[in-house]
């Protein structure tokens, strides 16, 4: 897998603090928005949807290291929006990795060749940079022609540099199995420490509908991939439990405050996909005061077909770190990509909560 060592251990050092202390719901990955103000505008999302006086709020540097206390996550993920905008940001990511937080910088990278003097290699910090497909995949869902071509150019630069570099890519409706293949063999190709990969959410504001991945839709393409990886050199930057959860091997229910969102507006209920949830003004708040049983597959109608790392990935952390024989044997054998699927998890009115 495509994650340090000295991460490795900290994250499990850290979850066994948490196993110690009996607390059921602790986060792993603090998802940090300091502006939602964005230089392009891409058919999946629709944060840039805003009005200009939202677009033109930031988070300050107080406020985001003050978030990343009062949460405790090891791992800060700071998105946006493009954070690279943030005239800030410099200052921002110099406080949380002398914190020794490790940091997920992530960036469409149309700004990285003239801000990258601002940052500092560090075994903390990761450039994480969108590609989420081939040039013509990519640029069609960027809806601008060459930022495909500005990605890999900041992903070779970040890279030659010394910057550990992950790519996060989100696959949507239409592509094929073999093009995704040829594209992580591409990736991989440009000496990327790994790629964090996930099926696309279907936001309500998103300026196209007909692109996001149905849940069964999902499985197949993430089978049809990985029988595809035997022999190829592919890093992922992120737990072999979740990715045999792509594969419908796995039957995991939601643990969002695992991943906690805090943005201009608050602390985001329950994340960051969800957004007339509404906010809780700190993180115990959030925490405690959230109805988490409403929220997931099979108890909301908008978290059907979900399948995303910020929801599911530290339920599969959660999982490997407790069955770490079952974690060892999909590493050594890799995802299951056929035969019969997990059971999906009971309904809403038959679940425990």
């Amino acid at each position: 897998m495509g994650v340090p060592f000295v991460q490795q251990y900290r994250i499990s050092s850290y979850l066994i603090s948490q196993k110690l202390h009996r607390r059921r719901r602790y986060p792993l990955v603090l998802m940090l928005e300091p502006l939602f103000r964005c230089n392009l505008k891409c058919a999946g999302c629709g944060r840039v949807d805003y009005p200009e006086e939202i677009l033109n709020r930031r988070l300050s540097v107080d406020e985001c290291l003050s978030a990343s206390d009062e949460c405790g996550a090891p791992i800060v993920a700071i998105a946006g929006g493009e954070p690279l905008i943030h005239e800030e940001m410099p200052q921002i990511i110099s406080g949380l990795t002398k914190r020794k937080r490790f940091v997920y910088l992530c960036t469409n990278g149309l700004l990285l060749k003239t801000r990258i003097r601002d940052y500092t290699p560090s075994p903390y910090l990761s450039l994480s940079i969108h590609l989420d497909g081939d040039r013509e995949t990519h640029d069609a869902l960027a809806c601008r022609q060459g930022v495909f071509d500005a990605a890999v150019e900041a992903v070779r630069l970040a890279c030659g540099k010394g910057f550990r570099v992950t790519i996060n890519c989100t696959l949507y409706e239409g592509v094929a199995a073999q093009e995704i293949s040829g594209f992580f063999d591409f990736v991989m190709s440009l000496g990327v420490e790994g790629m964090m990969v996930s099926p696309a959410y279907r936001y309500s504001q998103a300026p196209q509908k007909d692109i996001f991945l149905m849940r069964a839709r999902s499985i197949s393409l993430f089978r049809d991939i990985l029988k595809l990886r035997k022999g190829r050199n592919w890093k992922f930057n992120q737990s072999i439990l979740f990715l045999d959860f792509l594969a419908g091997n796995q039957a995991y229910e939601c643990t969002p405050w695992g991943n906690p969102t805090r943005n201009i507006f608050g602390w985001q209920r329950p994340c960051y996909l969800l957004t007339k949830e509404g906010y809780a003004p700190s993180f115990k708040t959030l925490l405690e005061e959230t109805n988490w049983g409403q929220y997931g597959n099979g108890r909301n109608p908008k978290c059907a077909n979900c399948m995303l790392h910020s929801g599911f990935e530290p339920t599969a952390v959660n999982d490997a770190f407790t069955h770490p024989f079952k974690a060892l044997w999909v590493y050594v054998r890799g995802p299951r990509t056929d035969g019969a699927m997990a059971r999906e998890l009971p309904g809403e009115d038959e679940r425990v909560v």
